[in-house]
């Protein structure tokens, strides 16, 4: 990948948040038992390197409502991300109208409004990394594919 700006998805922030708290919760956290400590590290490595990560409100919303849990410390790590992150507002009635809605949803939709190859989406959603890629074969990185490596 040779972008500098990227999307990523709110189950990559929450890996990401979960990781920069104590990378040895990855894999036996509730909301990131899908990955190994390595899975984190790739995503470190994907975007490092002075990329500016992009996030949506929603994508905020969702990992937040994630992450909550009797520890403050992932939300008060997801506090300074959100510091360090460029946030896009997508109007829920443009993502409504967008033909990915009745099948993956508000905060799916509206990333499908905004990624592009310029600033491509990372994602573990299969389903939504597909109908990214109908913005070209650049917008979409799968990240489940890294997992196998």
């Amino acid at each position: 990948m040779r972008v500098t700006e990227v999307f990523i998805d709110a189950n990559l922030l929450v890996l990401l948040v979960v990781g920069l708290v104590d990378r040895r919760l990855v894999g036996s956290h509730r909301r990131v038992r899908a990955f190994q400590p390595e899975d984190y590290d790739r995503l470190v490595e994907m975007i490092e390197n002075d990329r500016k990560v992009f996030v949506t409100p929603n994508i905020l919303t969702e990992a937040s409502n994630l992450l909550e849990s009797q520890d403050t410390r992932f939300l008060e790590k997801l506090r300074e991300l959100i510091e360090f992150s460029q946030e896009i507002t997508i109007a829920s009635t443009t993502a409504a109208h967008n033909s990915g809605f009745t099948r993956l949803g508000l905060t799916d939709a509206g990333l499908l409004e905004v990624v592009s190859a310029k600033r491509p989406l990372i994602t573990t959603d299969f389903a939504l990394y597909r109908a990214a890629l109908q913005k070209g074969e650049e917008a979409a990185f799968n990240f489940t594919y890294t997992q196998n490596l």
